[in-house]
């Protein structure tokens, strides 16, 4: 199996890039995250999925754990492939998934190609209680053990050692995120989301 690729950028289309590694050219499909990130004749180094299927072998970048670690986790809802998967990480970042999945917000996650109502709705229900998790780069995504973990995760963890679920501590921060806007401080957060949990 092949987890991650460094070498130089040859070219790039709309669905990948072709990374250059030793000679050898692999053609790697990314989301439009990590696309915009590279520059053909750049040094680059991304973490690859690799899916073996009858007729083929492919391999997926991204520029971090993390978004590999959706891309995985997407792919555990019915009738979510890697197509979809990259379709969703192209359109939100790994933190606004986080968000909207916290919050159920099935029309945010429904913005991406491919991705209708109803599955933008199975999308939601299904990874709602595993939102948490990946916040706080638990047992559930120990890839996600090496990103930075920030003061989302440290407020969930936080909530969660309140004796708060995982899923209603997720919600809550996200909740207080969305109204304090990005770059706030943990113990803001954790005010914030006591404050919406008191409700």
């Amino acid at each position: 199996m092949i987890g991650k690729l460094t070498g130089t950028v040859d070219s790039i289309t709309d669905e990948g890039v072709i990374l250059d590694v030793n000679g050898v050219g692999y053609l790697v499909g990314c989301p439009a995250s990590t696309l915009s990130r590279l520059a053909v004749g750049a040094h680059a180094s991304l973490m690859v999925e690799m899916k073996v299927s009858q007729d083929a072998i492919r391999l997926y970048g991204f520029a971090s754990a993390e978004e590999r670690e959706w891309f995985r986790l997407l792919q555990t809802v019915q009738n979510v492939g890697a197509k979809v998967a990259l379709a969703v990480l192209s359109t939100l970042s790994p933190r606004d998934l986080s968000r909207a999945l916290a919050l159920g917000d099935k029309a945010m996650i429904g913005r991406a190609p491919g991705v209708g109502p109803k599955l933008a709705l199975r999308i939601a229900t299904e990874l709602k209680d595993k939102v948490s998790s990946m916040m706080m780069g638990g047992d559930e995504a120990v890839a996600v053990a090496a990103a930075p973990r920030g003061p989302e995760a440290d407020a969930v963890s936080a909530l969660v050692h309140l004796g708060y679920s995982d899923a209603r501590a997720a919600e809550a921060v996200a909740r207080a995120s969305q109204a304090l806007g990005e770059h706030t401080e943990a113990g803001a957060l954790i005010r914030e989301a006591l404050k919406g949990l008191g409700r």
